[in-house]
């Protein structure tokens, strides 16, 4: 039961303090569309999602209005389209056909993005897969609502260096065919190790193949709850730091949870998880940086960063578990630099760099997170950042995760901006010593020793 404190103390959080649902993810297993004919699989796409996802939105805005609980995004993530696409698509232009009919539904229901354009290929790649994964820059230069995502690793099957090296080219296509617009498709495409099958947050969301034919997935917020509740702890000891984080992540996560079963009730279709990620927007005071910096820091990059990040997501898993039994997706901190206001006042000071930040996601619920580097940065280079962040959670057994951003026109001392909850992004430097020979071996890296655990 909620009592009347509680709900005064949710009312304080939302309005002074940016609690927010971040989105409500509507999951739609598309297998049954299936179609060796492409013109019919566009058609039973497109009458799939729209059918099954037309109350999406007008249930989220009820759930708004009558619980007084902001619910940012409403979105869709859908079966890896590579699995989908396979029967039919021959090309990486037949699959292109495919991302417009998504966005056309996506358009057509009224959501802001649909994930799922995706590949996984931790393994190997079928010519399915590769057609797709040629297709992304098309893509998404060619949609607006398009989330794309490709998983390369995993801790049980390695690395698949085949396609960490095909991700790094189609990484710089994808910024050269969105040049006029700051690269924007690359803010739309993520490289995983260790993708979760129910990650209701974009860009990386699809529907895992082991998920049920539809299904509610919650993703809430809250860093600047997180910081307020903080300053209320400064100078006392780690003991009441980590229980206050605990307790203020169990607050959030119980409004997701409400928000998650009413939207599972009203559209008739089973509760999946809630993620407890605290994701950051541009605003002032909904930024994990000040998080840190609260916790003691002078800058986020400053010796101790590393470990205040793993205390808070330590801390944060640990109190969103008690508040709902299906926690899911990444579920933690995220550090994207160009959707957080503290991690770009951190770069421009000069306390935060990219090998700092690849530091910090050995600890943070995912990985190299919108960050806007040199378009001239090359596609070797690209895959060799990609295959040391798959590194990292191959051998750590967590999620970890590249969005770069190479900006097509712009060097070190420029800004990208991207608009919106994707913010701007100074451009960081790129560690200029090539890698061309490693990356271009071909094959797997094995998966790790601790992975043989049958």
């Amino acid at each position: 039961m909620i009592n009347m404190y509680e709900v005064s103390e949710t009312n304080e959080m939302i309005e002074h303090e940016n609690l927010d649902v971040r989105t409500i993810t509507l999951g739609i297993s598309l297998l049954d569309c299936i179609d060796s004919d492409l013109e019919e699989l566009n058609r039973k796409i497109y009458d799939k999602i729209t059918e099954t996802a037309k109350d999406l939105v007008s249930v989220g805005r009820d759930i708004e209005k009558e619980f007084g609980i902001p619910i940012v995004n409403k979105r869709i993530s859908v079966t890896p389209i590579a699995l989908v696409g396979g029967a039919a698509c021959k090309s990486p232009e037949d699959f292109v056909t495919i991302a417009k009919t998504l966005d056309r539904a996506a358009d057509k229901v009224g959501v802001n993005f649909i994930g799922g354009y995706s590949a996984l290929v931790s393994k190997g790649m079928t010519k399915s897969d590769e057609n797709l994964i040629r297709s992304i820059p098309q893509a998404l230069a060619q949609t607006e609502r398009i989330c794309s995502s490709v998983n390369v690793g995993s801790t049980k099957t390695g690395i698949n260096m085949d396609a960490v090296r095909l991700c790094g080219e189609i990484v710089k296509a994808t910024a050269e065919e969105t040049k006029e617009r700051d690269s924007l498709g690359c803010a739309k495409l993520v490289i995983f190790c260790n993708a979760p099958d129910d990650n209701p947050f974009m860009a990386g969301a699809f529907l895992g193949v082991t998920e049920s034919d539809a299904v509610i997935n919650v993703g809430v917020s809250g860093p600047g709850v997180v910081k307020k509740a903080l300053e209320k702890v400064r100078g006392k000891g780690f003991e009441e730091l980590c229980e206050t984080i605990k307790k203020t992540a169990f607050k959030v996560t119980r409004v997701g949870q409400l928000v998650a079963g009413e939207a599972s009730q009203r559209l008739g279709i089973p509760f999946g998880i809630v993620d407890l990620s605290l994701a950051p927007t541009p605003a002032i005071g909904d930024s994990v940086a000040e998080i840190l910096e609260e916790i003691g820091l002078e800058r986020v990059g400053a010796p101790g960063t590393t470990a205040a990040l793993a205390m808070l997501n330590d801390q944060v898993k640990k109190g969103g578990v008690m508040a709902s039994s299906y926690v899911g997706g990444l579920s933690g901190a995220f550090i994207p630099v160009s959707e957080d206001q503290g991690m770009i006042d951190a770069v421009h000071a000069g306390s935060l760099t990219l090998e700092k930040l690849e530091a910090m996601t050995c600890v943070c619920s995912v990985g190299l997170d919108m960050i806007a580097i040199p378009g001239h940065t090359s596609a070797a280079t690209l895959s060799g950042i990609i295959a040391d962040e798959m590194a990292i959670g191959m051998v750590n057994q967590k999620t970890t995760a590249v969005r770069l951003i190479p900006v097509i026109g712009k060097d070190v001392g420029d800004t990208a901006e991207f608009g919106g909850l994707l913010g701007y992004a100074p451009i960081m430097p790129v560690n200029e010593f090539r890698c061309d020979a490693f990356v271009s071996r071909k094959g797997r890296i094995p998966a790790p020793i601790h992975s043989f655990k049958n």
